[in-house]
């Protein structure tokens, strides 16, 4: 593998050209280090360097909880990817360097909430997608939990305004960085799309009711990731309030705050919330480490309704059918769940309404057993939150805005109890199915491959996401609920599984510190 070389705005960088022809540069600074005073505070830009900086391996990632990186899925952990606050970095795959071809251009954004996860898993590699759509491919890290979504403002004074946001200022950060060096590495900063799967698909949300990212994207995806709604500023202040105190600081001493190890921090303010006896607080209090609507940078709720920030972006959005396989795959009693456990552990959310919600999926599902059933129910939440979001954009669309595009993964994984998990979507995205065991040995892997894949990049280079590879795919609307479903062979429907919506009655999905339903922090 060759080096080479592309010059950003701060400095030289040296990559590798791949066997594939691909350029790669990884560990690219787009931010100074967010630590010591700077923690908190909004990002600022990389310190220029003298000389050809090394970008041939992984940056480190924000401080998170490792070992549940390597429990999750230990073939998606790839190193060196040590946590660190100066973990402003972004990866790039291109086609070319200096060419000034002007590429359509793809920033991923990484899963896992708010809290945690990286650009470096394997199933995101943006080799494979650079080649096959002639697009430049980044992927970066930015701050998570308590280093980028703590609100401080109201505690702390203006100086950390932000704060709320503050891994949310760095993705903005990142957009400019693109914007103002992306040429260089061959690709368009007039074309490019945000996509991302879970917490990555959260953070597109919030980026289209972000005023400071306007104009840094033209297009977006969100895979499992509906997130209408930040956190309320006066519960996050009260949480920070909360925080201080379990941590046994005097309630606004930010120094003190900022003067703790970052590995410290992050460990204290695990236990700390998970001692919090505070009935004004959600059960799901760590959750509340999420993007805060602080009236500035993000002045409202981004899609509850549809922010005018994103009035002209595009919009592909959707889930998978079976999103909690992924968690309850790894229970006990996984696969073989009573029919009086079902109804038990259903009717916390549903109370009466559970036998109406169950019979729905059993009349369409009648193979189902009470495991895979209890997967089915628990999976819609999330799929309704995508159905919000996309009937708020199909509102402005009917005005004159972007259009929306909804779709449902139905393809099964025969690895396991998988089926059609959470994050199941994301190696034929990338056209990585082959690099991980998750997506099982099916031999029509390879055909959904290329649907999803030339899908995605046909929405990244026009807007539109239509294509050979599927049928037409009309815009979304709350009449006919038309919906791409992903499989083989994949098919336009209109409002799929319309009985098991309606069965919710007036029940509405909720976010992770909402608390009515089943959404989990990825």
């Amino acid at each position: 593998m060759a080096e080479i070389v592309a010059q950003s705005q701060a400095g030289a960088v040296r990559g590798i050209t791949l066997e594939s022809g691909i350029h790669r540069f990884l560990g690219v600074p787009y931010g100074a280090s967010t630590g010591g005073m700077r923690r908190f505070r909004p990002p600022l830009p990389a310190e220029p360097w003298e000389g050809v900086r090394d970008a041939l391996e992984f940056g480190h990632r924000s401080p998170q909880d490792m070992t549940r990186v390597r429990d999750e899925d230990p073939s998606a952990f790839t190193g060196p990817d040590t946590p660190s606050e100066d973990c402003l970095v972004a990866n790039v795959w291109t086609p070319s360097v200096g060419d000034g071809a002007r590429r359509p251009v793809m920033l991923w954004l990484h899963g896992g909430g708010f809290s945690g996860g990286a650009a470096s898993s394997i199933w995101c590699d943006g080799e494979n997608l650079a080649k096959r759509g002639d697009v430049v491919i980044v992927s970066i890290n930015h701050r998570l939990n308590v280093f980028g979504f703590l609100h401080l403002e109201d505690l702390c004074g203006p100086e950390f305004a932000g704060s709320g946001v503050a891994g949310m200022l760095d993705i903005v950060l990142a957009l400019e960085w693109v914007r103002d060096n992306i040429e260089a590495f061959g690709g368009d900063p007039s074309n490019v799309t945000v996509f991302g799967e879970s917490g990555g698909g959260r953070k597109v949300c919030m980026l289209l009711g972000m005023p400071s990212a306007r104009g840094l994207f033209h297009r977006a995806i969100v895979e499992s990731g509906a997130h209408p709604r930040g956190v309320d500023r006066t519960l996050a202040t009260h949480f920070a309030t909360r925080l201080f105190e379990g941590l046994g600081l005097r309630v606004g001493d930010v120094e003190a705050l900022q003067a703790i190890p970052h590995d410290e921090l992050y460990t204290r303010t695990m236990a700390a919330i998970a001692q919090m006896d505070d009935p004004e607080l959600p059960a799901s209090r760590g959750m509340l480490l999420s993007p805060v609507v602080d009236g500035h940078y993000l002045p409202a709720h981004p899609l509850d309704p549809a922010s005018p920030e994103g009035f002209d972006v595009p919009l592909i959005i959707g889930t998978n059918k079976d999103e909690m396989a992924w968690t309850l795959a790894g229970a006990p009693n996984a696969g073989t769940l009573a029919e009086e456990e079902l109804v038990g552990r259903l009717r916390r959310v549903f109370g009466d309404r559970t036998e109406t919600v169950i019979d729905a999926h059993r009349r369409n599902h009648p193979q189902l057993t009470p495991w895979e059933l209890l997967v089915s129910i628990t999976s819609e939440d999330r799929r309704l939150l995508s159905i919000e979001v996309a009937e708020e954009k199909a509102k402005q669309h009917a005005s004159g805005g972007a259009p929306v595009y909804m779709y449902l993964f139905t393809w099964e994984s025969n690895h396991g109890l998988l089926k059609a998990a959470h994050t199941m979507e994301i190696p034929f995205v990338f056209h990585n199915e082959d690099r991980t065991t998750l997506v099982g040995t099916r031999e029509d892997r390879h055909a959904l491959a290329d649907a999803m894949a030339d899908t995605w990049l046909a929405f990244a280079r026009t807007g539109c996401p239509d294509n050979p590879a599927i049928p037409e795919w009309r815009p979304y609307n709350a009449e006919d609920r038309a919906t791409m479903i992903f499989d083989v062979p994949s098919r336009l429907e209109l409002d799929p599984r319309r009985e098991e919506r309606l069965a919710w009655g007036d029940l509405r999905p909720s976010l992770p510190w909402e608390g009515r339903a089943f959404v989990g922090a990825g």
